[in-house]
């Protein structure tokens, strides 16, 4: 099942530029819950047998990522009345050509990391440190806070992404804990996010060192 993996972790490359590129909000939720769907279906085509704790990694990566968080972004976004991104940090074609450099350096650097036989030859490695580069730039370019949490989920997309070479050594409770680690990142920029917007009725991050206890 490998010969679908490359196909797949393209398109997950694709959803990064995608989400550096767009200004809509809904938009760039949408497919950053989708690439959460994504993620959570590709241990089945990683390892060959993924058992019970594999199994229920996936139902859980992809409730949580794929539905339960965009559907809080989906919500918080209609409650503040943002729909766009107008005033990045920097464009957005500068944000796609930096993640278009990004990917180069992943795939060159990945080429080098001593794997083992049989990832070597796939994408994953160079996927997940484009996709936790893409993260990163969203999360530091973006001026509301909401595309600044879809920048920190693109970017724990990665780590995990990365992460699934290593399933069968890692515990399944680490597993569970950067689940929750997201989502307690995302609770936690809601109430940011509802604070800024009931001081100032605005979504932007430029507020963050007005606000007070």
């Amino acid at each position: 099942m490998t010969s679908f993996l490359d196909p797949l972790l393209i398109l997950v490359l694709a959803i990064n530029f995608y989400a550096l590129g767009v200004s809509r909000i809904r938009s760039v939720i949408h497919v950053v819950g989708f690439q959460g769907i994504l993620l959570g279906v590709f241990p089945l085509f990683v390892h060959a047998e993924i058992g019970l704790r594999g199994i229920l990694l996936m139902a859980i990566t992809i409730t949580v990522k794929g539905f339960v968080i965009p559907m809080f972004l989906v919500r918080a976004m209609r409650e503040v009345n943002a729909q766009h991104e107008a005033t990045p940090v920097i464009s957005y074609m500068s944000s796609l050509l930096l993640g278009a450099l990004g990917t180069g350096l992943a795939i060159e650097f990945a080429s080098s990391l001593p794997l083992v036989d049989g990832h070597e030859k796939l994408l994953v490695v160079p996927a997940s440190l484009s996709t936790v580069w893409a993260g990163f730039l969203m999360l530091t370019t973006r001026r509301k806070a909401i595309m600044q949490v879809l920048g920190y989920l693109l970017l724990e997309n990665g780590i995990f992404l990365f992460g699934l070479l290593l399933l069968e050594a890692m515990p399944l409770m680490m597993e569970i804990g950067v689940l929750l680690d997201v989502f307690t990142g995302v609770f936690v920029m809601g109430i940011i996010i509802h604070h800024i917007n009931r001081e100032f009725s605005s979504m932007s991050s430029e507020h963050l060192s007005a606000l007070k206890e």
